[in-house]
């Protein structure tokens, strides 16, 4: 589940050329999630990301779960929910 997008900043201390240590400091946009699998919370870069997985429209997974038995065991309850007959007279919509 997508919760919130947060900046981190991080400051580094480098030397340059004539011996001066200066600080430099790099912005970076994490994405805070819930694991749909386990309910833990996980941050991963925004970078490593694909803009259109950053809504809940999507599962998301922590690097703790097994990503392929989450989408397997996934998939056998979307099967069980569409396993009806053509003639049912249940709204597919509030599924």
């Amino acid at each position: 589940m997508y919760l919130n997008e947060e900046t981190v900043n991080t400051v580094y201390k480098r030397t340059s050329k004539l011996g001066l240590e200066h600080e430099h400091t790099r912005t970076k946009t994490v994405i805070l999630f819930r694991c749909d699998n386990c309910g833990e919370l996980f941050r991963r870069d925004r970078s490593k990301m694909s803009p259109l997985r950053l809504s809940n429209n999507y599962f998301h997974c922590c690097t703790n779960c097994d990503p392929k038995k989450f989408a397997q065991k996934k998939g056998a309850e979307r099967r069980t929910i569409w396993d009806k007959p053509a003639s049912s007279l249940d709204d597919i919509s509030r599924l």
